[in-house]
């Protein structure tokens, strides 16, 4: 049977949640999704004007659409979850993380060992984990070692063959590490006295340990046994200790699974701590790799399942930054302060502490790559023909039409050159015209720069809305130059990107790295302009006062700028360097004006 249209294939869509599947015309799984209501949610994809390119590539390849109705929105998370990671289509987003992580294995038989593995076996054992570092593992297994003694040998300790006397101890008995159950010296209640307690340590909990020690301490101690109780005592500091560096949060909040997320245009970073007796016992962050503009929110419900489901977490309430819906059987919170939003923002701490240890990575493995992957976006968001790896960024600084400068600052490969930094005094200006200024600035530095045969940028930013840039743009025309480099104007007040002949603006999302990137050329023009400015009126109002002292003329003032380079520095000198210049009577003069001052 022909797969009908698609028109007719939306039409016929049950209004239940679910999730969805696209496939493109040579059949590939390209998408999954989930919704509350399937009808409603894939008709989106093509009534909608999208503004995300990539999505409104995704919909011109989307051939057949296949659809799985679920009882709630919770089981259609998981069902997405699932599908994701099984087919990996195209654009959904990449949950980078493939590593198997260690388990702590207490086996099932008879005096169990306790071990580290990455291999989980059904029936093989209790296991606990999994955990995200293999130091985490191997910190516990030390704790657990020096306060229980416990086998390490793989004998079957079953009791006909201890009875029989097959095995004999080993160096570990000798050594106080194993109490000899091969040879029967230590019974099996003992032994599982000491896996019980094992198995609440590595649940979070140290209160009943601590407990337990503490009445053995104080009944060695009762019956004159001072070393044995001193060795206990060592037990409970060790424990102490550890519980110490891991209960950072209140004892009240137990069992609780905490979520926070960071994200940028391309990934996101979705941090976990999970709470057992007010410890942490496990911190894990995911890296997401967009595909499509998924929203944090989206994310964040694809992170938690796909979490919760690798760490099989049983925690029927979840912490997070703000509100999302997994259905009735979790119970969602958003602390808005005291100990639960504490941890909320730890947790917040640790994504982005993950997410610049990955940039400075990825710096040092590739440090071009970073550059790279700005610029391939720039060129793709402001739709210019060319990478815009070279870009100057203009802004006019006066105040009431008063020295009146500007400002062009210039960033290659995204980051400022400072040495190629330019200030210009406007020259053939009469008062406070941003609009002449601008024309004057941008004529005079691209002449200069063909003239000196420099090379071009491929894009230049303009402060200002559409005015400013269509006095840049008379210049390029005057210059010839207009369509030679791409030009942009930013409006301060919504961010809006202008381009020449078109009246709409550019918005762009506000965690854009391309937006950051010209807010960081704005920002830095207007500090560059604003300072050139401010010396440029300091010195004027200073070589003016000079010009009011009574007495002094043109030529003492020319006199004394040429010794001490700045009308500051007058104002600064004492007597007798005054007087080696000028001689005593106008030294006199300028000196009592400065200090009566």
């Amino acid at each position: 049977m022909d797969t009908p249209a698609l028109d007719i294939q939306l039409k016929t869509l049950p209004s239940q949640p679910g999730v969805y599947q696209y496939f493109d015309k040579e059949n590939n799984l390209i998408y999954v999704g989930k919704a509350k209501n399937l009808k409603k949610r894939v008709s989106s994809y093509f009534t909608k004007t999208h503004d995300s390119g990539k999505t409104r590539v995704l919909v011109k390849k989307i051939a057949r659409i296949k659809h799985i109705v679920v009882e709630t929105e919770t089981d259609a998370l998981l069902l997405e979850n699932n599908l994701i990671k099984k087919h990996r289509p195209r654009y959904n987003v990449l949950l980078k993380d493939d590593k198997s992580y260690p388990w702590i294995c207490i086996k099932n038989e008879r005096f169990p060992r306790v071990f580290s593995t990455r291999r989980v076996y059904k029936g093989g054992g209790t296991y606990f984990g999994p955990y995200t570092s293999m130091k985490t593992v191997s910190t516990l297994l030390s704790l657990i070692r020096g306060l229980y003694s416990l086998r390490t040998c793989n004998y079957d300790l079953a009791e006909e063959k201890i009875q029989a006397g097959k095995y004999k101890v080993c160096l570990e008995y000798h050594l106080g590490n194993c109490k000899g159950p091969c040879e029967g010296l230590e019974s099996e209640v003992e032994y599982m006295a000491n896996i019980k307690a094992i198995k609440e340590i590595l649940k979070g909990n140290f209160k009943d340990s601590l407990s337990e020690f503490k009445n053995q301490m104080h009944a060695f101690a009762d019956n004159m046994q001072f070393e044995e109780a001193q060795k206990i005592k060592e037990k409970i500091d060790v424990l102490e200790n550890y519980q110490a560096k891991s209960t950072i949060v209140n004892p009240k909040i137990s069992n609780v699974d905490v979520f926070s997320i960071v994200s940028d245009e391309s990934y996101g970073y979705v941090n976990f701590l999970q709470l057992s007796y007010g410890s942490i016992i496990r911190s894990h962050t995911l890296e997401i790799k967009k595909k499509l503009d998924e929203t944090d929110e989206t994310l964040l419900k694809l992170a938690i399942i796909e979490i919760r489901q690798r760490f099989h977490s049983k925690s029927k309430e979840i912490y997070v930054p703000f509100k999302i819906d997994l259905g009735d059987a979790i119970k969602v919170t958003v602390p808005k302060l005291g100990d639960k939003k504490h941890i909320v923002d730890l947790s917040l701490r640790n994504a982005k502490y993950f997410r610049m240890e990955r940039f400075k990575q990825m710096k040092i493995v590739d440090p071009d790559r970073h550059a790279n992957r700005i610029m391939s976006q720039m060129k793709a968001d402001l739709r210019l023909k060319e990478e815009p790896r070279h870009i100057e960024c203009f802004d006019n600084s006066n105040i009431q039409g008063t020295n009146p400068v500007a400002a062009c600052v210039v960033f290659k490969n995204g980051k400022p050159s400072k040495k190629d930094y330019r200030h210009f005094n406007i020259k053939t200006v009469e008062g406070p015209d941003d609009f002449a200024s601008m024309e004057e600035v941008v004529y005079r530095r691209y002449k200069r720069l063909l003239d000196e045969e420099q090379s071009l940028p491929q894009l230049i930013v303009i402060d200002g809305g559409k005015g400013q840039l269509s006095s840049a743009l008379k210049s390029l025309d005057a210059l010839e130059l207009r369509g030679k480099i791409a030009i942009i104007g930013i409006a301060k007040r919504l961010e809006e990107l202008f381009y020449p002949n078109d009246p709409i603006p550019l918005y762009l999302d506000k965690k854009s790295e391309t937006l950051k990137v010209i807010q960081q050329l704005r920002n830095e023009a207007h500090r560059f302009g604003i300072e050139h400015h401010r010396n440029r009126r300091s010195k004027s109002a200073l070589n003016t006062e000079l010009e009011t002292i009574e007495g002094i003329g043109e030529k003492t003032i020319v006199s004394l700028l040429k010794h001490f380079k700045s009308a500051k520095r007058v104002a600064h000198a004492k007597l007798d360097e005054l007087e080696e210049v000028v001689g005593a009577s106008k030294a006199a003069k300028v000196y009592q004006y400065f200090n009566q001052k």
